[in-house]
């Protein structure tokens, strides 16, 4: 990927000839038409000006799914959006084709501000997008959903600012957790209500919203006092009822550091530290880290169970037996009726096997999770 940014002088005449203000399901690459992409041009683009863009990526090549999530945000704070229809998880080198055709064919047609350039992915799509913002040194910052580094390397710092999601359903929950705790560079991680998927669309309005006071924070757009205002209001309103210590925490610690230099963060960093402080919070800590333990542990065996569906009938037998036990269970746990830490902590561990069955060729293992998938 390290020929990302083969970019036009000017944009070309004949991007004009797309319409605005709404989604092009197959805008076909110039240079390449058997790449392709979905499209939202703002109602009031024009080339005479620069703007910001969203490269979306999705597992599935779904390309206008993003697009669509993104429309509304899009459209409010001007920004193009495209989502390639050719990326999608499988084979690296095609993905990373398929980014670097729609980048050139965008950057070809319209007219882009090169300071405000976003990328955004989902599971296998995030990995492309973090690939991408590592490799060309020319984004911005990343909407990461439910996925990290493509190389799952532990970072502290990247040159780049990341928005993080994941839902409390999703298996790479525990994931996005890591990375957000990881970072010490700007990042910022939005937990939403579901399973395995891009951020509903309020999650899309957060995400942009944060990268327009991440841009007002370096100097990539200029101050908007009102739109500050807005969003910072709305960040404090969510400190009147945490859930919990860690949430509270967590809120604090994020307010302050997405508002520093806009506006008196003095108070949430002073609230934060009396939190972090306390013997609840120590606690609360103390219980969260091992209930992630708990989810690797459990991770881990149930996947050294299905390994030795390979053996011999000695142990095929066993661990056929000892699956059938274990994920019938976590299938009732997953199907309470009312939400709860174990019933996501179910859900996330049946997502993770789930996929991982994809490259299992057992039929009886096939056979169990079918019927569990069916219940």
């Amino acid at each position: 990927m390290r020929a990302y940014w083969l970019l036009a002088a000017t944009a070309l005449a004949w991007g004009q000839d797309l319409p605005r203000g709404q989604i092009i399901a197959d805008v076909k690459c110039a240079a390449d038409p058997a790449q392709s992409y979905a499209l939202y041009l703002p109602s009031n683009y024009t080339p005479d000006r620069a703007w910001s863009v969203i490269l979306a990526f999705d597992p599935g090549a779904r390309g206008r799914l993003p697009v669509e999530r993104f429309q509304a945000p899009a459209e409010a704070y001007g920004y193009i959006v495209a989502g390639s229809n050719n990326s999608r998880n499988g084979p690296w080198n095609p993905s990373l084709a398929a980014a670097q055709a729609m980048v050139n064919d965008v950057f070809t047609r319209f007219s882009i501000d090169e300071r405000r350039v976003y990328a955004a992915g989902f599971s296998g799509g995030a990995r492309v997008a973090l690939a991408m913002a590592l490799q060309s040194g020319r984004i911005a910052a990343v909407i990461a959903a439910s996925a990290g580094f493509p190389d799952a390397k532990p970072r502290k710092s990247v040159p780049f600012a990341i928005f993080g999601t994941a839902g409390t359903d999703d298996f790479n929950n525990l994931e996005m957790r890591e990375v957000d705790r990881q970072l010490t560079s700007p990042h910022h991680l939005a937990i939403f209500e579901g399973g395995h998927d891009w951020p509903p669309a309020s999650g899309a309005a957060e995400a942009v919203e944060w990268l327009e006071i991440q841009a007002m924070q370096a100097g990539l757009r200029k101050r908007d006092e009102m739109l500050i205002d807005r969003v910072f209001e709305a960040r404090k309103a969510r400190l009147a009822q945490p859930p919990d210590l860690l949430s509270e925490y967590q809120a604090l610690t994020s307010l302050a550091a997405d508002f520093q230099g806009l506006r008196d963060v003095s108070p949430f960093t002073a609230q934060a530290a009396q939190v972090q402080m306390s013997k609840g919070f120590r606690e609360a800590v103390k219980k969260q880290r091992g209930e992630e333990q708990r989810e690797r542990l459990q991770l881990s065996e149930l996947g050294q169970l299905v390994a030795d569906l390979s053996g011999d009938a000695t142990v095929r037998g066993p661990s056929l037996a000892q699956l059938k036990l274990r994920l019938t269970a976590l299938s009732q746990q997953a199907h309470a009726p009312q939400d709860s830490s174990e019933r996501q902590f179910a859900r996330r561990l049946l997502g993770s096997v789930t996929m991982a069955s994809r490259d299992v060729h057992d039929p009886d293992y096939q056979a169990l999770l079918e019927r569990l998938r069916a219940r």
